[in-house]
């Protein structure tokens, strides 16, 4: 008989993999995050594309849209079940939310089309609350797991 502690270690996944890092919430720090990562999923034997491209979009509009003077941004990415890629960018505006392009069915101005290109190129991607004031926007790229 599973214990509550049984289950509740069970609910827990353990990544296999995972690197995290706060970044300057600027362009600068949106390209740093983006060789960052590069390096990382070389240094782990993971595909860099389209990996590399969610990652350069989700840091771009932490920089741009999830700015506020004097926070960083942080981004983590992760391997928790063979052949699946988190990639998540936290910022401190969860006041703004991104909405998913083909959803609002308005066209795009100047900007939105880093998150088509995030739907296009991402599995699956989401946006989670909190803690205050904090979102994170993920993505989840697959890739044919090493043997």
């Amino acid at each position: 008989m599973a214990t509550l502690s049984d289950v509740n270690q069970q609910s827990v996944r353990t990544p296999l993999r995972q690197f995290s890092v706060p970044l300057s919430a600027t362009r600068r720090g949106a390209r740093l995050a983006r060789l960052l990562a590069a390096e990382q999923l070389n240094s782990w034997g993971l595909p860099l594309d389209p990996a590399r491209l969610v990652v350069a979009e989700l840091a771009a509009n932490a920089a741009l849209h999830g700015h506020v003077p004097g926070r960083s941004f942080r981004l983590t990415l992760s391997v928790r079940r063979p052949g699946t890629l988190r990639i998540e960018v936290a910022d401190t505006r969860g006041d703004r939310l991104p909405g998913s392009a083909r959803a609002s069915g308005e066209a795009l101005a100047e900007s939105g089309y880093g998150l088509l290109l995030v739907e296009e190129l991402a599995d699956r991607w989401g946006v989670r609350c909190g803690p205050v004031p904090c979102k994170t926007v993920w993505a989840e790229v697959d890739f044919a797991p090493s043997r």
